[in-house]
């Protein structure tokens, strides 16, 4: 008999859901975490009362009510809708791309039909199948924004010239001919009350846990502990790379508390021209309506990450999935290891996106279904603002 039902190792939204569905059926889980904290990406760090997210801004949207009724058995979410600003060269603009974007872009376009129009014509220009990136969004939303809210972004994003760069990066990107400045056509959207620590707490709820803990550094140990094990990190580092490393894109932060009480008004700010070296500045506050005297803002610096950096987005190129797939063959063949997440999947998920997937293996591994609400279908926009 081993001491537990399931080793978990890594603590993000996929091992939490799993964990969950696994103690409220009676299981016992060790959670094994490499950083100082549970919670994965979703971590919450408090700084002068303000719940900052430390690895980057998450809102919750989805149009699953079965996702959606899940997480809010656990915790109450606020009302917070998401309404970035796009910045460039000290323009502002509303995203997504809407009445109001074209209205200021093109200051004789006031109507649908109009903005119809000034788009159609633009995209025009980029006649048959898109080479690269950029006819693709020139293709999608003309070139005027093409310019002005998605060429620098994306280019400080991958690091590369948007000719430079697959068209199936964007397959689509969100245009809307309303005056509606809600990025998410999602059905459901907010923020936990209290911030993601208090969902990450609930999930992890009767697990026993050891922080800065590195199983591939003691596999041997960590799996002779449970009946099986669900490994939640990078597929190539748990076959030590014998194939390769997989690529990712990676970010740096760097967070400043300032002692003003609202610096930018909203609690994203794309800076979309190329000069402006980060992409986006992130202002905490404000995804819980916060009343503080003092701020604290997050400017973002997408870079080319190395090993012992955090892999943020997966390049998805036809290389790194033939590689993925070597790994993903290897991993069919075992039999008491689990996979799932981002990184085990090689994919960029979307929150609800990985709860869904975790429910499958919850109710494939536990024969367990997750009742909550009648599931909906989804609708994603996999955009790069």
């Amino acid at each position: 008999m081993k001491k537990y039902d399931y080793v978990i190792v890594g603590s993000g939204l996929f091992a939490g859901t799993f964990a969950y569905a696994a103690t409220t059926n009676g299981k016992t889980c060790l959670v094994i975490e490499k950083r100082p904290h549970l919670g994965g990406n979703l971590y919450c760090e408090k700084i002068a009362d303000i719940n900052v997210h430390k690895y980057g801004p998450h809102i919750f949207h989805t149009s699953n009510r079965k996702v959606w009724e899940f997480v809010n058995s656990l915790v109450t979410f606020n009302r917070y809708t998401n309404s970035p600003i796009a910045n460039y060269h000290g323009e502002v603009y509303n995203l997504p791309f809407n009445m109001n974007t074209f209205s200021k872009i093109w200051e004789d376009v006031r109507t649908p039909e109009e903005a119809r129009k000034r788009i159609a014509e633009q995209q025009a220009r980029v006649p048959g199948e898109p080479r690269n990136l950029e006819e693709q969004a020139i293709q999608l939303v003309g070139e005027d924004i093409y310019r002005k809210l998605v060429k620098g972004y994306t280019e400080k994003q991958w690091g590369r010239d948007c000719k430079e760069l697959p068209a199936f990066i964007i397959e689509r990107l969100p245009v809307r001919y309303t005056y509606d400045n809600n990025y998410f056509n999602d059905m459901y959207q907010g923020i936990p009350q209290g911030g993601y620590n208090v969902l990450m707490e609930a999930l992890f709820e009767g697990c026993d846990v050891e922080l800065e803990t590195d199983y591939n550094a003691d596999r041997e140990t960590y799996n002779a502990l449970g009946e099986k094990v669900l490994y939640t990190g990078t597929l190539d580092s748990f076959y030590d790379y014998c194939f390769g490393k997989l690529e990712y894109r990676s970010l740096r932060f760097e967070t400043e508390l300032l002692q003003v009480e609202n610096f930018q008004g909203v609690a994203v700010m794309n800076y979309t021209d190329r000069e402006t070296p980060y992409t986006r500045i992130i202002e905490h506050k404000h995804f819980e309506f916060g009343t503080q005297e003092q701020t604290v803002i997050t400017k973002e610096y997408p870079t080319t990450w190395k090993e012992g950096m955090e892999p943020y987005y997966p390049v998805n190129d036809e290389n790194n999935q033939n590689l993925y797939q070597k790994y993903a063959l290897l991993a069919q063949e075992e039999k008491n290891i689990l996979f799932g997440g981002r990184l085990a999947e090689y994919r960029y998920y979307d929150m609800d996106q990985v709860i869904e997937s975790a429910f499958h293996l919850i109710e494939k591994e536990l024969k367990w279904e997750m009742n909550y609400g009648q599931e909906f279908k989804s609708q994603y926009y996999h955009a790069t603002i």
